[in-house]
């Protein structure tokens, strides 16, 4: 058994110092959970980085900080990092595409300096674009507002709402501001948007109107992850996540509150 792993250390001989896996790997875990990753696949995915240079990491995830300890093959150097977790929107196109340079440097495709060079791309690359993703996110969002019973005017106003609340995300996020300002600023566009509907009688349904014109910004992937840590007995993690997600809701519902208060729109 240690003629075996023996053999497996020398194939999968240290190329690279301790140090710059680790520095690697802290720029990396930081990007791969603001991005909406859980727990366990953010373990996976940096292990797995590790082992393909013939290295061990220990992690530990806090709700603002990643703790790593990495170690090269013969436990000779040992380095530490604390890394502070950045706040930003939920990216499922960055956390694929972190998700795949992680297999792609365990299989051998990708070397460590170019590795390095496509994290920095994946990292400082503009969020989304101002007309792909805000199109479908409306189209879901009218989607819903059909489920609940909106009419096609209703639908028309919710599309309308949603892709100009979205590309307002979007720039503001690109811009660097408070993810919780963000969310009450889209809010209360969106809000002001959907009740022309009740302030002109555009549909017979103005009520479905706004209430699902703000649909795109509850929080529920935080609301996911927090019930997926739970499960992988990350608890301070799931209770960090399970708080912002109740922060995010709160914040929309001042936008929402704040654009019928100026419309004079009432709910009930």
């Amino acid at each position: 058994m240690t003629e075996t792993l023996i053999n497996e250390c020398d194939i999968k001989k240290c190329t690279i110092p301790a140090s710059e896996m680790c520095a690697f790997l802290a720029k990396y875990s930081s990007a791969l959970f603001t991005s909406a990753s859980t727990c366990i696949r953010l373990e996976k995915n940096i292990s797995r980085i590790a082992e393909a240079y013939g290295m061990t990491v220990e992690v530990t995830i806090l709700p603002r900080h990643i703790h790593l300890t990495v170690r090269d093959c013969d436990y000779h150097d040992v380095v530490t990092a604390i890394t502070s977790i950045g706040e930003g929107p939920i990216s499922f196109e960055l956390n694929t595409m972190l998700s795949k340079l992680s297999w792609q440097i365990a299989d051998g495709k990708i070397g460590f300096e170019e590795a390095s060079e496509v994290l920095e791309r994946l990292i400082n690359a503009p969020y989304n674009n101002l007309f792909n993703l805000p199109f479908i996110v409306s189209c879901a969002n009218a989607a819903f507002c059909r489920l609940f019973d909106g009419d096609l005017m209703a639908m028309a106003i919710v599309f309308v709402a949603t892709f100009a609340g979205y590309a307002l995300k979007i720039v503001l996020s690109n811009k660097g501001v408070d993810y919780r300002l963000t969310v009450i600023a889209c809010a209360f566009l969106s809000t002001v948007l959907a009740a022309g509907d009740s302030l002109f009688g555009l549909s017979a349904t103005p009520n479905v109107t706004i209430g699902t014109s703000v649909l795109y910004l509850v929080p529920g992937i935080p609301f996911i992850n927090s019930f997926s840590d739970m499960l992988d007995r990350h608890y301070i993690c799931a209770f960090g996540r399970l708080m912002n997600a109740i922060v995010l809701t709160f914040c929309l519902s001042i936008g929402l509150g704040l654009g019928m208060l100026l419309m004079g729109v009432k709910m009930f």
